[in-house]
Parts: C-alpha cells; sequence; structure tokens
C-alpha cells in the first residue's frame, strides 16, 4: 500500500472547524502487522488494539504553503517481538472512539520494522513535502 489519507479524516479536514493542524493534539501511532487499514476505519478506536509503544503528539507543528511539519517524532524502549507496518497520524480527543483517523504511512524507509527493545525515531523527510502536501 502507500500512504495515504482515511476518507472520513479527509472529510474532517475538508469541513472547518473539525481538524485545526495547529491548535489540534495531533499524534502518531506506530501500527503492528496486526492491524489492516480500511478506507471504512474513522476514529483510532479501529487501530488502538494494534499500536505498538505510546503514541506520540506532535510538536511544534507548521502549515506553510499546504505543507505539515513537525519535529520528528521518538518512541523509547519499545518491546520486543512485534513488527511495526505503519504510522497513523490522527487528531487526539482524548477519546479513542472520537479521535479521528487522518493519514495511514507506510511508505517509511525501514518499515516493516521489528522492535527489540530500542528506541525508535521516525524523522519526517526535510524534501518539499515533508510530513504530508496538500
Amino acid at each position: 500500500m502507500a500512504n495515504k489519507f482515511y476518507p472520513k479524516g479527509k472529510e474532517k479536514m475538508l469541513r472547518a472547524p473539525q481538524v485545526d493542524w495547529i491548535a489540534d493534539t495531533i499524534k502518531a501511532a506506530l501500527v503492528s502487522t496486526a492491524y489492516t487499514y480500511s478506507d471504512a476505519h474513522e476514529f483510532f478506536s479501529s487501530a488502538s488494539a494494534s499500536v505498538v509503544g505510546t503514541p506520540a503528539t506532535l510538536s511544534d507543528k507548521t502549515t506553510t504553503d499546504g505543507v505539515f511539519d513537525a519535529d520528528d517524532v521518538a518512541y523509547a524502549a519499545l518491546a520486543a517481538g512485534s513488527t511495526i507496518k505503519a504510522l497513523l497520524i490522527y487528531k487526539d480527543t482524548g477519546v479513542a472512539s472520537t479521535s479521528p483517523l487522518l493519514g495511514y504511512l507506510d511508505a517509511i524507509t525501514g518499515f516493516p520494522m521489528a522492535t527489540s527493545g530500542g528506541d525508535v525515531i521516525i524523522p519526517w523527510s526535510n524534501g518539499v513535502a515533508k510530513i504530508f502536501s496538500l
């Protein structure tokens, strides 16, 4: 598969003020091979059982010229035994069943990746598209 936006997430992004990339808490969650992407998935609760580690809150977010960027994310000491296959971007409302899924990223260098008890750092692209570009 390739990186993509969730259809219901796209709908929310286009309907102000449902997603404010700067003001809202936007998180990135690693998911294992147990998660299967579906266009029908709308909320984080659809994927939360497959999350590896603790989702990271994106900081120093920017939306310049239609390009979304933030600081790189780090996940500390992920327990050995999982295989990470993708990263999900979602708006965290504090409740998984109301936190909309926005993006599915699996075209990340090194994915799929086996966890070994060490840290995992996701460096966003330094190219023109950064995390994503509209």
